[in-house]
């Protein structure tokens, strides 16, 4: 059985920092990602990692946020940094096998419960 398990998310100042971890299990995926959402919109695309080392991520977020992952524990990481407001919302790790479509939605074919993240101003 795949599951993806997010954690670290919480309450925090505007330009403060979290740490957001996801434990996989039951397969090893060849890109892991992270995605945000809030209520009425669209889950977006934050940052992705595929297990070569290779990063992607939104403008949003570029300079403030880094992806990891440590592929011998099937985990990966968000560093957030200098958090905004706008940085608000429900955050999932996500897994594929796909070898393209890293920054979209629909290139993930597993999906976690989410974390809540809440950057107050």
């Amino acid at each position: 059985q795949v599951q993806l398990v997010e954690s670290g998310g919480g309450l925090v100042q505007v330009g403060g920092s979290l740490r957001l971890s996801c434990a996989a299990s039951g397969r090893t995926f060849y890109a892991m990602g992270w995605f945000r959402q809030v209520p009425g919109k669209e889950r977006e695309f934050v940052a992705a990692m595929r297990s070569g080392g290779s990063t992607y991520y939104a403008d949003s977020v570029k300079g403030r946020f880094t992806i990891s992952r440590d592929n011998a524990k099937n985990m990966v990481y968000l560093q957030m940094n200098s958090l905004k407001p706008e940085d608000t919302g429900s955050y999932y790790c996500a897994g594929t096998l796909k070898t393209y479509m890293f920054v979209s939605r629909i290139g993930y074919d597993y999906w976690g419960q989410g974390t809540q993240v809440t950057v107050s101003s």
